[in-house]
């Protein structure tokens, strides 16, 4: 049984949610919230595995409340809903430490789908649209001044893990991956595993950021 939290302002939206929700029999609906500061308080009474999460509310928005939640280090995840495919708001609640993010305007089965991969601690994120995650990203541009070679958790990387970590950060996925290094895929899963854990991401989403920030990866590939 998956728990989750609904934030949303609109009282329709989230009894929709409910309605979709509360009708499978892997998902239990906790809690609803309307705004952030009402969805932080709830997800640290409640700890959900997964806080699905808007992004525009009056007071408090989804991506401070993402901030905070992810900040407080319990096991809830969050995943973001947005009307707006890539826009600056879902750009920065991921780099709050959103697990992913969805378009409202998904299919059941999609959401479904996306909120057992949060859970299970996938990212949402498929690669095709890390790529163009990527291409967002260079909006705002890396760190500055920031290569990497000072970061301790660069360091603790093997030279193979920082192989996976630059291909993460390219957007492959795991059969990409595997193919270019000559590896299995479990092999591949392992290693990316372990990166995740010496670079304390939270899941192949946040390690993209990562590697961007650290000028290990460029958009288009790069």
């Amino acid at each position: 049984m998956t728990t989750v939290l609904v934030v949303d302002d609109q009282p329709l939206q989230r009894f929709g949610f409910r309605m979709l929700l509360d009708a499978v029999a892997e998902t239990e609906v906790v809690g609803e919230a309307a705004h952030g500061g009402e969805a932080v308080r709830k997800a640290a009474e409640l700890r959900p595995d997964v806080v699905l999460m808007d992004v525009r509310m009056p007071g408090m928005d989804g991506i401070e409340a993402t901030r905070r939640i992810t900040a407080a280090g319990d096991r809830s995840r969050v995943l973001v809903l947005t009307t707006f495919d890539l826009d600056e708001y879902v750009h920065a609640a991921l780099r709050a430490g959103a697990s992913g993010f969805l378009l409202k305007d998904a299919r059941p089965e999609e959401l479904l789908a996306g909120i057992r991969a949060v859970a299970a601690g996938d990212a949402v994120i498929a690669p095709s649209l890390t790529r163009r995650l990527l291409d967002e990203f260079a909006r705002y541009g890396p760190v500055p001044g920031d290569d990497g070679t000072d970061d301790a958790r660069l360091r603790s990387l093997t030279d193979r893990e920082r192989e996976i970590l630059v291909a993460v950060g390219k957007g492959w996925s795991n059969g990409e991956i595997a193919a270019r290094f000559v590896l299995s895929e479990s092999t591949v899963k392992t290693h990316v595993g372990r990166v995740l854990a010496k670079i304390g991401a939270r899941d192949r989403v946040q390690a993209v950021i990562f590697a961007y920030d650290h000028g290990l990866a460029r958009p288009n590939g790069g």
